[in-house]
Protein backbone atom coordinates (compact mmCIF):
# COMPACT_ATOMS: atom_id res chain seq x y z
CA UNK A 1 0.00 0.00 0.00
CA UNK A 2 1.76 3.10 -0.98
CA UNK A 3 2.45 6.49 1.24
CA UNK A 4 -0.21 8.69 -0.25
CA UNK A 5 -2.79 5.51 0.49
CA UNK A 6 -2.15 5.78 3.98
CA UNK A 7 -2.13 9.03 5.04
CA UNK A 8 -5.74 9.55 2.37
CA UNK A 9 -6.79 6.23 4.75
CA UNK A 10 -5.75 8.34 8.35
CA UNK A 11 -7.42 11.51 7.56
CA UNK A 12 -10.51 10.26 6.38
CA UNK A 13 -10.35 8.25 9.40
CA UNK A 14 -10.21 11.05 11.36
CA UNK A 15 -12.38 12.42 10.00
CA UNK A 16 -15.11 9.89 10.54
CA UNK A 17 -13.97 9.74 14.07
CA UNK A 18 -14.66 14.08 13.99
CA UNK A 19 -18.15 13.70 12.67
CA UNK A 20 -18.73 10.87 14.90
CA UNK A 21 -17.56 13.04 18.06
CA UNK A 22 -19.94 15.43 17.08
CA UNK A 23 -23.06 13.47 17.13
CA UNK A 24 -21.98 11.03 20.24
CA UNK A 25 -20.22 13.56 22.38
CA UNK A 26 -21.25 16.81 21.19
CA UNK A 27 -21.07 18.71 24.34
CA UNK A 28 -17.18 17.70 24.82
CA UNK A 29 -16.45 18.72 21.36
CA UNK A 30 -18.10 22.41 22.01
CA UNK A 31 -16.43 22.18 25.53
CA UNK A 32 -12.80 21.31 23.53
CA UNK A 33 -13.33 24.34 21.13
CA UNK A 34 -14.22 26.76 23.85
CA UNK A 35 -10.40 25.33 25.56
CA UNK A 36 -8.72 25.96 22.34
CA UNK A 37 -10.11 29.59 22.15
CA UNK A 38 -8.96 30.77 25.92
CA UNK A 39 -5.67 29.31 25.54
CA UNK A 40 -5.38 30.94 22.10
CA UNK A 41 -6.46 34.47 24.03
CA UNK A 42 -4.28 33.60 27.01
CA UNK A 43 -7.03 33.11 29.33
CA UNK A 44 -7.32 30.14 31.94
CA UNK A 45 -10.62 28.85 33.67
CA UNK A 46 -10.66 29.48 37.29
CA UNK A 47 -13.58 28.93 40.23
CA UNK A 48 -14.06 31.12 44.06
CA UNK A 49 -16.43 30.78 45.88
CA UNK A 50 -17.56 33.85 48.29
CA UNK A 51 -18.01 33.85 52.16
CA UNK A 52 -21.64 33.81 51.21
CA UNK A 53 -21.56 30.59 49.65
CA UNK A 54 -21.92 32.61 45.97
CA UNK A 55 -19.68 30.78 43.49
CA UNK A 56 -18.07 31.84 40.56
CA UNK A 57 -16.34 30.83 37.25
CA UNK A 58 -14.24 32.99 35.45
CA UNK A 59 -11.56 33.51 32.97
CA UNK A 60 -8.31 35.14 34.03
CA UNK A 61 -4.89 35.78 31.75
CA UNK A 62 -2.16 38.17 31.04
CA UNK A 63 -0.24 40.50 32.98
CA UNK A 64 -0.31 44.37 34.20
CA UNK A 65 -3.46 46.37 35.27
CA UNK A 66 -5.89 44.47 36.16
CA UNK A 67 -9.28 45.07 33.53
CA UNK A 68 -12.47 43.32 34.75
CA UNK A 69 -15.17 42.80 31.82
CA UNK A 70 -18.67 42.12 32.48
CA UNK A 71 -21.34 40.04 29.69
CA UNK A 72 -24.39 40.45 29.00
CA UNK A 73 -27.74 39.51 29.24
CA UNK A 74 -27.96 35.91 28.28
CA UNK A 75 -24.74 35.76 27.79
CA UNK A 76 -21.40 34.60 29.50
CA UNK A 77 -17.80 34.88 29.82
CA UNK A 78 -16.62 33.50 26.81
CA UNK A 79 -18.38 36.48 24.65
CA UNK A 80 -15.05 38.48 25.75
CA UNK A 81 -12.81 35.56 24.72
CA UNK A 82 -12.14 36.43 21.34
CA UNK A 83 -11.55 40.41 21.94
CA UNK A 84 -8.71 39.33 25.50
CA UNK A 85 -6.15 37.79 22.66
CA UNK A 86 -5.40 41.69 21.70
CA UNK A 87 -5.91 42.22 25.40
CA UNK A 88 -3.72 39.95 27.64
CA UNK A 89 -0.66 41.35 26.16
CA UNK A 90 -0.96 44.38 28.31
CA UNK A 91 -3.16 43.74 31.04
CA UNK A 92 -4.45 41.54 33.64
CA UNK A 93 -7.94 40.25 32.14
CA UNK A 94 -10.86 38.75 34.54
CA UNK A 95 -14.05 37.65 33.47
CA UNK A 96 -16.41 36.59 35.70
CA UNK A 97 -19.84 34.55 34.77
CA UNK A 98 -22.58 36.83 36.54
CA UNK A 99 -24.25 35.12 39.33
CA UNK A 100 -27.19 33.81 37.44
CA UNK A 101 -25.94 32.91 34.10
CA UNK A 102 -23.16 30.53 32.64
CA UNK A 103 -20.94 28.14 35.09
CA UNK A 104 -21.57 30.53 38.24
CA UNK A 105 -24.39 30.13 40.51
CA UNK A 106 -27.91 30.19 40.00
CA UNK A 107 -29.57 31.02 42.84
CA UNK A 108 -33.76 31.39 42.37
CA UNK A 109 -34.50 33.88 45.53
CA UNK A 110 -32.09 36.71 45.73
CA UNK A 111 -32.14 40.11 44.35
CA UNK A 112 -31.21 40.68 40.54
CA UNK A 113 -31.03 44.10 40.42
CA UNK A 114 -27.79 45.72 38.76
CA UNK A 115 -27.19 47.35 42.23
CA UNK A 116 -27.21 43.83 43.82
CA UNK A 117 -25.04 42.42 41.34
CA UNK A 118 -22.44 45.13 41.41
CA UNK A 119 -22.78 44.30 45.31
CA UNK A 120 -21.37 40.66 44.74
CA UNK A 121 -19.12 41.45 41.77
CA UNK A 122 -17.59 43.60 44.45
CA UNK A 123 -16.91 40.97 46.75
CA UNK A 124 -15.91 38.75 43.57
CA UNK A 125 -13.46 41.95 42.82
CA UNK A 126 -11.92 42.11 46.24
CA UNK A 127 -11.37 37.91 46.92
CA UNK A 128 -9.28 37.82 43.51
CA UNK A 129 -7.08 40.41 44.91
CA UNK A 130 -8.80 43.67 43.30
CA UNK A 131 -8.55 46.85 44.54
CA UNK A 132 -8.60 49.58 41.40
CA UNK A 133 -9.01 48.15 38.25
CA UNK A 134 -10.43 49.32 34.87
CA UNK A 135 -14.11 47.87 34.23
CA UNK A 136 -15.71 47.66 31.04
CA UNK A 137 -19.17 45.94 29.75
CA UNK A 138 -21.35 44.66 27.30
CA UNK A 139 -24.90 45.59 27.09
CA UNK A 140 -26.35 44.15 30.85
CA UNK A 141 -22.85 44.48 31.86
CA UNK A 142 -22.14 48.10 30.99
CA UNK A 143 -25.59 48.82 32.99
CA UNK A 144 -23.52 46.94 36.00
CA UNK A 145 -20.57 48.71 35.32
CA UNK A 146 -22.07 52.38 35.33
CA UNK A 147 -24.07 51.08 38.65
CA UNK A 148 -20.35 49.75 39.90
CA UNK A 149 -19.01 52.82 39.22
CA UNK A 150 -21.37 54.95 40.28
CA UNK A 151 -21.93 52.91 43.89
CA UNK A 152 -17.93 52.77 44.42
CA UNK A 153 -15.95 55.02 42.11
CA UNK A 154 -12.76 54.87 44.42
CA UNK A 155 -12.76 51.44 42.78
CA UNK A 156 -12.63 51.85 39.15
CA UNK A 157 -9.91 53.71 37.05
CA UNK A 158 -11.84 53.67 33.38
CA UNK A 159 -14.69 52.54 31.87
CA UNK A 160 -15.43 50.74 28.52
CA UNK A 161 -19.14 50.46 27.58
CA UNK A 162 -20.27 48.23 24.74
CA UNK A 163 -23.78 49.00 23.29
CA UNK A 164 -24.02 49.85 27.55
CA UNK A 165 -27.77 48.34 28.52
CA UNK A 166 -29.86 50.78 30.92
CA UNK A 167 -30.35 53.57 29.16
CA UNK A 168 -34.55 54.10 28.70
CA UNK A 169 -34.98 57.30 28.11
CA UNK A 170 -33.19 56.75 24.30
CA UNK A 171 -35.13 56.21 21.31
CA UNK A 172 -36.58 52.36 21.15
CA UNK A 173 -34.85 49.99 19.83
CA UNK A 174 -36.21 46.73 17.84
CA UNK A 175 -36.48 44.81 20.74
CA UNK A 176 -38.24 47.11 23.12
CA UNK A 177 -40.81 47.73 20.35
CA UNK A 178 -41.26 43.88 19.89
CA UNK A 179 -41.34 43.12 23.47
CA UNK A 180 -43.75 45.74 24.64
CA UNK A 181 -46.31 44.89 21.84
CA UNK A 182 -46.41 41.41 23.38
CA UNK A 183 -44.25 39.84 20.92
CA UNK A 184 -40.89 37.00 22.00
CA UNK A 185 -38.24 38.52 23.46
CA UNK A 186 -35.60 37.86 20.40
CA UNK A 187 -32.37 37.89 23.39
CA UNK A 188 -34.05 34.99 24.96
CA UNK A 189 -34.76 31.21 23.84
CA UNK A 190 -37.63 28.40 24.49
CA UNK A 191 -36.21 25.81 22.13
CA UNK A 192 -32.83 25.15 19.60
CA UNK A 193 -35.01 27.02 16.48
CA UNK A 194 -35.60 30.29 18.94
CA UNK A 195 -32.14 30.14 20.13
CA UNK A 196 -30.42 29.82 16.52
CA UNK A 197 -32.25 32.98 15.70
CA UNK A 198 -30.47 35.02 18.19
CA UNK A 199 -26.95 35.20 16.63
CA UNK A 200 -28.37 37.00 13.63
CA UNK A 201 -30.49 39.64 15.90
CA UNK A 202 -27.92 40.71 17.96
CA UNK A 203 -25.35 40.72 14.97
CA UNK A 204 -24.34 42.30 11.62
CA UNK A 205 -22.03 39.81 10.85
CA UNK A 206 -22.46 36.82 13.30
CA UNK A 207 -19.08 34.53 13.25
CA UNK A 208 -20.02 31.13 11.70
CA UNK A 209 -20.30 28.68 14.68
CA UNK A 210 -21.94 25.35 13.93
CA UNK A 211 -25.16 24.39 14.66
CA UNK A 212 -24.38 21.18 16.70
CA UNK A 213 -22.57 24.01 19.12
CA UNK A 214 -25.44 26.37 18.84
CA UNK A 215 -27.78 23.53 20.15
CA UNK A 216 -24.93 22.82 22.88
CA UNK A 217 -25.47 26.26 23.62
CA UNK A 218 -29.30 26.51 23.28
CA UNK A 219 -29.59 23.83 25.94
CA UNK A 220 -28.58 25.92 28.88
CA UNK A 221 -30.31 28.76 27.62
CA UNK A 222 -33.82 26.98 27.59
CA UNK A 223 -33.32 25.45 30.92
CA UNK A 224 -32.34 29.25 32.64
CA UNK A 225 -35.65 30.68 30.67
CA UNK A 226 -37.33 31.63 33.98
CA UNK A 227 -34.26 32.89 35.62
CA UNK A 228 -33.63 35.21 33.06
CA UNK A 229 -37.00 36.39 32.60
CA UNK A 230 -36.89 37.80 36.25
CA UNK A 231 -33.31 38.97 35.54
CA UNK A 232 -34.66 40.76 32.23
CA UNK A 233 -37.24 42.08 34.57
CA UNK A 234 -35.33 43.64 37.34
CA UNK A 235 -32.91 45.21 34.56
CA UNK A 236 -35.27 47.04 32.72
CA UNK A 237 -37.47 48.12 35.74
CA UNK A 238 -33.79 49.79 37.29
CA UNK A 239 -33.81 53.45 36.46
CA UNK A 240 -29.91 54.00 36.07
CA UNK A 241 -29.19 57.14 34.32
CA UNK A 242 -30.14 59.91 37.37
CA UNK A 243 -27.70 57.71 39.26
CA UNK A 244 -24.90 57.90 36.87
CA UNK A 245 -25.53 61.78 35.61
CA UNK A 246 -22.11 63.80 36.27
CA UNK A 247 -19.78 60.50 36.73
CA UNK A 248 -16.36 61.62 35.97
CA UNK A 249 -15.17 58.38 35.50
CA UNK A 250 -12.80 58.23 32.36
CA UNK A 251 -15.52 56.22 29.77
CA UNK A 252 -15.19 54.79 26.37
CA UNK A 253 -18.32 54.44 24.84
CA UNK A 254 -18.88 52.10 21.74
CA UNK A 255 -21.77 51.14 20.04
CA UNK A 256 -22.56 49.35 16.61
CA UNK A 257 -24.32 51.73 14.36
CA UNK A 258 -26.33 48.68 13.31
CA UNK A 259 -27.71 47.31 16.91
CA UNK A 260 -31.22 46.19 16.92
CA UNK A 261 -31.28 45.52 20.84
CA UNK A 262 -30.40 48.64 22.24
CA UNK A 263 -30.90 51.88 19.94
CA UNK A 264 -27.42 53.89 19.06
CA UNK A 265 -29.69 56.89 20.04
CA UNK A 266 -28.21 56.14 23.77
CA UNK A 267 -24.52 56.43 22.74
CA UNK A 268 -25.04 60.78 22.24
CA UNK A 269 -27.20 60.46 25.73
CA UNK A 270 -24.70 58.37 27.68
CA UNK A 271 -22.03 61.05 26.56
CA UNK A 272 -23.70 63.93 27.75
CA UNK A 273 -24.44 62.27 31.00
CA UNK A 274 -20.48 61.56 31.79
CA UNK A 275 -18.60 64.15 31.11
CA UNK A 276 -15.31 62.90 30.50
CA UNK A 277 -16.33 60.44 28.11
CA UNK A 278 -15.82 59.43 23.81
CA UNK A 279 -18.06 58.02 21.58
CA UNK A 280 -17.15 55.65 18.74
CA UNK A 281 -19.98 54.61 16.51
CA UNK A 282 -19.02 51.24 14.43
CA UNK A 283 -20.46 50.75 10.67
CA UNK A 284 -22.16 47.97 9.98
CA UNK A 285 -22.00 46.61 13.23
CA UNK A 286 -24.62 45.04 15.79
CA UNK A 287 -25.32 44.67 19.61
CA UNK A 288 -21.75 42.74 20.05
CA UNK A 289 -19.09 44.88 18.84
CA UNK A 290 -16.13 42.32 20.67
CA UNK A 291 -17.31 39.72 18.87
CA UNK A 292 -17.98 41.41 15.47
CA UNK A 293 -14.94 43.07 15.42
CA UNK A 294 -12.92 41.82 18.24
CA UNK A 295 -9.44 43.58 16.87
CA UNK A 296 -11.09 46.60 15.93
CA UNK A 297 -12.48 46.83 19.46
CA UNK A 298 -9.26 46.05 21.08
CA UNK A 299 -7.16 48.50 19.42
CA UNK A 300 -9.66 51.30 19.94
CA UNK A 301 -9.49 50.80 23.67
CA UNK A 302 -5.42 50.77 23.22
CA UNK A 303 -5.82 53.98 21.98
CA UNK A 304 -8.12 54.64 24.96
CA UNK A 305 -5.85 53.42 27.47
CA UNK A 306 -2.91 55.30 25.94
CA UNK A 307 -5.16 58.59 26.06
CA UNK A 308 -5.29 57.94 29.73
CA UNK A 309 -2.09 57.69 30.53
CA UNK A 310 -0.73 60.40 28.22
CA UNK A 311 -3.73 62.51 30.29
CA UNK A 312 -4.92 63.51 26.24
CA UNK A 313 -8.63 62.19 26.88
CA UNK A 314 -10.58 64.55 23.96
CA UNK A 315 -14.18 65.39 24.26
CA UNK A 316 -15.06 63.17 21.47
CA UNK A 317 -14.26 60.24 19.48
CA UNK A 318 -16.42 59.13 16.29
CA UNK A 319 -16.24 56.72 13.48
CA UNK A 320 -18.72 56.19 10.82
Amino acid sequence: MSIKVLVLAAVLASASVAAASIYIAPEKVTALALDLSRQRSGLTRKEITLADGLHYVYLEGGTGEPLLLFHGFGANKDHFTSVSRFLTPHYRVIIPDHIGFGESSHPQDVDYSPPAQAARLRAFAQAVGLERFHLGGSSMGGQIGLTYAALFPGDVESLWLLDSGGVWSAPKSERQRIVEGGGRNPLMATSEEEFAKIPSFVMSKPPYVPRFMLNVMARERIRNFALEQRIYDADVAYQMEPHIAGLTTPTLIVWGKEDRSHNVGAADILHRLLPNSLVIILPDTGHLPMLEQPERCALDYLDFRRALERRTLPTAMRAS
